[in-house]
């Protein structure tokens, strides 16, 4: 599992800013002749996509490529799945690529579905006999048997994204790379994929995944690419790359919601803002397992009315987690019967989810009789993230992500010798 299967060293790619930055061969030829016509070499000012990058990826690994936007990730992946040329730098690649880096990639519009696998197969070096082997399991994963003679063409994004990753996965290269497009899928498609994924990974092939999942990075990867202008060090831990992606998008993610919608002023009661807070009462939505984190709803009691305000955690499956309303403190909304603007805050503990992607329902309702005035639903999108270092008093000194289960609760243990 030591083999060296990429190697790249000293990467540069540079691009002429006012030109289609594609770098494929159609592309190029259009922009020559565009360039032929019109613009002067002189006129056009230089870009550096990607600088100097180098870094090595042994057979078995799965290396995580993450950074903001623009800053290099996808021109990377072309450029190691052959789709470009670097401007300067040496790529050494042992085995066959497969690449999932747009919707359509890889596939002849006018073919069908089934005559696009054969190709990307042939494309592949395998004989139609291996790729007849797998057919079966890539139609079935795709879930378009009813399309499969059908010109792709003719194809939802959804229903290309659905074959293009189960060809990519399913027709075995040694190499699988895949781009964040899996964020074109559904819910449902998008865990299906992971677990394939995973299935990949323990077969000992190499995979370089891009994505803006902390929690996709931190379950699949064992290594990371931090990609910042272009520009990057050297292979980091999960643990380190992840903690530089979340300081670089604190500021993007702010973890704040304004509800303006005039139809709920009338409500007897209704939301204003609400605001997710860490540990340091920052407005953030990338939170840390073993950190408390608060949920601020800022409402407004309209007709002077009994009002408790609630949240529902729910997760990516769209399984919802918990409720929780203000019943402990004022358990029947009298304290808070007045017209007016009010704060309720709620603590999540520490140690109490596990890493993930979730959001929130907001609502504030009356218990007798029962009534809900205001209901805000899948708002606050935050990300749980695990940061692995010993504050994380739930998992110990495991590693394992512990995907089969919803929450990674701290529970109070004793031990006695008998």
């Amino acid at each position: 599992m030591d083999e060296l299967v990429i190697k790249v060293k000293n990467v540069s790619k540079k691009y002429k800013i006012g030109k289609n930055v594609s770098g494929s061969l159609r592309e190029t030829l259009v922009n020559w002749w565009g360039l032929s016509k019109s613009k002067t070499k002189s006129d056009l000012e230089e870009f550096w996509a990607l600088k100097d990058i180098s870094f090595e990826v042994k057979q078995g690994e799965v290396l995580g490529i993450i950074g903001k936007n623009g800053a290099g990730k996808s021109t990377l992946l072309k450029i190691l799945s052959r789709i470009t040329e670097p401007s300067t730098g040496i790529i050494t690649i042992i085995g066959r690529v497969s690449s999932l880096l747009e919707v359509g990639t890889g596939f002849h519009p006018e073919l069908t579905g089934r005559e696009n696998i054969f190709l990307n197969g042939t494309i592949l070096g395998m004989t139609r006999k291996e790729v007849k082997s797998k057919f079966e399991e890539i139609v079935d994963f795709s879930g378009v048997e009813k399309f499969i003679d059908t010109p792709i063409k003719h194809y939802s994004s959804g229903m290309q994204l659905r074959l293009a990753f189960s060809v990519a996965a399913f027709l075995e290269p040694e190499i699988l790379i895949i781009d964040e497009v899996l964020t074109v899928g559904d819910a449902e498609f998008q865990k299906k994929c992971m677990g394939k994924m995973n299935d990949v990974r323990k077969s000992g092939r190499t995979i370089l995944f891009v994505s803006h999942s902390m929690t996709a990075i931190q379950s699949l990867c064992s290594k990371i690419i931090f990609l910042e202008n272009g520009k990057t060090s050297e292979l980091l831990s999960v643990q380190e790359g992840v903690s530089r992606y979340l300081k670089g998008n604190l500021k993007i993610n702010s973890g704040f919601e304004k509800f303006e919608d005039t139809k709920t002023i009338e409500k007897p009661a209704h939301i204003i803002e609400a605001k997710l807070l860490n540990a340091k009462y920052t407005i953030s939505n990338q939170l840390l397992t073993c950190e408390d984190f608060y949920v601020e709803l800022k409402w407004q009691n309209n007709d002077g009315i009994k009002i408790t305000p609630s949240i529902e955690l729910i997760n990516y499956d769209g399984i919802k987690l918990f409720w929780s309303g203000d019943t402990i403190v004022d358990w029947d909304g009298s304290k808070k019967q007045e017209k007016g603007v009010f704060i309720s805050t709620v603590k999540i503990p520490a140690n109490f989810l596990k890493a993930g992607e979730y959001s929130f329902i907001l609502g504030l309702y009356t218990q007798s009789p029962y009534s809900y005035h205001h209901l805000v639903m899948n708002t606050l999108h935050c990300s749980v993230i695990d940061p692995m270092d010993k504050r994380c008093i739930a998992r110990g000194e495991m590693a394992t992500q512990f995907e089969n289960f919803i929450f990674l609760p701290s529970l109070e243990w004793k031990n006695e010798k008998q």
